[in-house]
C-alpha cells in the first residue's frame, strides 16, 4: 500500500510541475504590452547601448517589461566588465546611451514620451 501511495504522489507532483511549465510557456509566448512601441523604436533606426551591470539600463529595460526583447539593445560590456570594441569605436561613454538616426544622443534613463518624440513613434497609453 505504501508503494502505491508513493507512486500516486509522484504522478500528482509531476502533473503539477507539467501544468506549471505549460503555463510559463504560454505566458512567455504572449505579446508584451509595449511590443508595438518597442518595435517602432527599433524600426526608426535608434539604438540603445548598455551594460549588463548597469542599474539604469536595467531600469530602462524594466520600463518596457516583456517588450524589452523588441528593443534595439546593444550590449557594450564583456563578461570581464570591459567595454567591447564596437562600443569603443562608437565612442559610447556612459550607460544607457540612446542614439538616433538624426545623429543625436541621449544618456540616462528616458521616458516613453522622450523616446516617442525622438523616434516619431506613438507613445502608448496605459
Amino acid at each position: 500500500m505504501k508503494k502505491k501511495n508513493t507512486w500516486i504522489w509522484i504522478i500528482v507532483t509531476l502533473a503539477i510541475i507539467g501544468i506549471f511549465i505549460g503555463f510559463l510557456i504560454i505566458e512567455a509566448k504572449k505579446p508584451g504590452k509595449y511590443d508595438t512601441f518597442a518595435q517602432c523604436i527599433t524600426d526608426s533606426g535608434a539604438k540603445f547601448y548598455g551594460a549588463w551591470w548597469c542599474p539604469h539600463c536595467e531600469a530602462q529595460k524594466a520600463l518596457f517589461g516583456k517588450s524589452v526583447k523588441k528593443l534595439p539593445y546593444v550590449e557594450c560590456q564583456t563578461p570581464q566588465s570591459q567595454q567591447n570594441d564596437l562600443c569603443n569605436s562608437l565612442n559610447i561613454k556612459g550607460y544607457p546611451t540612446w542614439r538616433f538616426p538624426d545623429g543625436s544622443e541621449l544618456t540616462g534613463e528616458q521616458t516613453f514620451v522622450t523616446l516617442g518624440a525622438k523616434t516619431n513613434c506613438p507613445v502608448p497609453t496605459n
